[in-house]
């Protein structure tokens, strides 16, 4: 059973972030699948340098950490990506971010993670708490650019 289809521990928890933009969806979604360009395309300033190792990116954020992450699927036809977090202290991780059109016609970014053990989730959701707003501002800073 691979990591997508495992179900998480029974103490797993689970954190989400979600915003909403006037930014396309087809835009929003070419720059969430374009996997390894994070610091350009998806989250200038949060993360800071991303590179192909494999099946693997390896991931730089502005705090200095440094994280091997596993692309685990890119579903053009649902607009998701699914990666988990391989090695340092989680002994669980598995992250989801989705891209939808509301039936406002703007653009919902949904992003959740899985992660144990739970004494990590303060600090992992600062963490997609900057995250999240970097990756609104990167998204509409490029769409105001286009």
């Amino acid at each position: 059973m691979s990591k997508l289809d495992c179900p998480a521990p029974l103490d797993a928890v689970t954190i989400s972030k979600t915003f909403v933009t006037d930014v396309p969806a087809d835009q929003v979604w070419e720059a969430l699948a374009d996997v390894y360009a994070l610091p350009t395309r998806l989250a200038a300033g949060f993360v800071t340098n991303s590179r192909r190792d494999g099946d693997d990116r390896l991931l730089t954020f502005a705090n200095g950490m440094e994280v091997r992450e596993r692309i685990l699927a890119i579903d053009e036809a649902h607009r998701r990506v699914v990666y988990s977090a391989i090695g340092g202290e989680m002994s669980f991780h598995r992250a989801t971010a989705t891209v939808a059109m509301r039936p406002d016609g703007r653009t919902q970014f949904a992003w959740t993670a899985q992660l144990s053990p739970a004494e990590l989730a303060p600090g992992i959701d600062g963490m997609m708490e900057v995250g999240a707003a970097a990756i609104k501002r990167t998204l509409e800073a490029a769409a105001v650019g286009a």
